[in-house]
């Protein structure tokens, strides 16, 4: 390793020979994604996330207006990559939707529970960005707006009793598996137990 720059940044410049080398933006918003998942948004600074990036301040301005322009930006990047990766999961189970509601919870159970999970970056973002308005929490509150109502139209896809219910729980599920990740080990927590639960719940709205 460089000791003249970080982890993060010789990762963001470790590109196949012959490919151009990232832009200087491209090397801050890897940077600052990986360093606001790990560390929190609100702990990490401009300084921070240039220094670690390989470059300096002035750079980080010509890339983005503030840090509030880059964290909205690394949450909708998070975003398209959440739904990316339902759609793909559900995809294999098309026109099936208790199945594919089965789906997603093992998978989410498998992707929770790995030793390196700090949870969901958006949820994480909610609770260190209160302000209405914000840019980043505008992000938030229509992602979890989108997963509340794709909850609820696979419930009503399934014939259930009170749908709507049971969407609200299956997401109530999802997202608690996350935070009791954050407090519990890999593989002793409760959010083990989320695929099964998701399961009971399907058939209590079925009987």
């Amino acid at each position: 390793m460089n000791p003249g720059k970080s982890r993060q940044a010789e990762a963001a410049e470790r590109v196949i020979p012959g490919s151009p080398k990232p832009r200087v933006r491209d090397r801050i918003f890897q940077t600052a994604r990986e360093l606001f998942y790990r560390q929190g948004i609100r702990a990490v600074g401009v300084d921070t996330i240039a220094n670690e990036a390989g470059t300096n301040k002035m750079s980080f301005y010509r890339s983005f207006t503030s840090k509030d322009e880059l964290v909205a930006e690394y949450l909708r990047d998070q975003e398209k990559q959440g739904w990316e990766w339902w759609d793909e999961v559900i995809a294999v189970h098309a026109g099936n939707p208790r199945a594919q509601v089965e789906a997603l919870f093992d998978a989410h159970v498998s992707r929770t529970c790995e030793c390196d999970s700090r949870g969901c970056a958006l949820a994480n973002a909610a609770v260190e960005i209160p302000e209405e308005g914000h840019p980043a929490r505008e992000v938030v509150e229509q992602y979890k707006a989108e997963m509340r109502r794709r909850f609820r139209s696979l419930a009503h896809q399934m014939g259930v009793r009170e749908p709507d219910e049971l969407g609200d729980s299956l997401m109530l599920l999802w997202e608690g598996s996350y935070l009791t990740r954050l407090t519990f080990s890999a593989t002793n927590g409760p959010a083990q137990g989320a695929a099964n639960a998701a399961r009971m719940l399907i058939r209590a709205h079925s009987a």
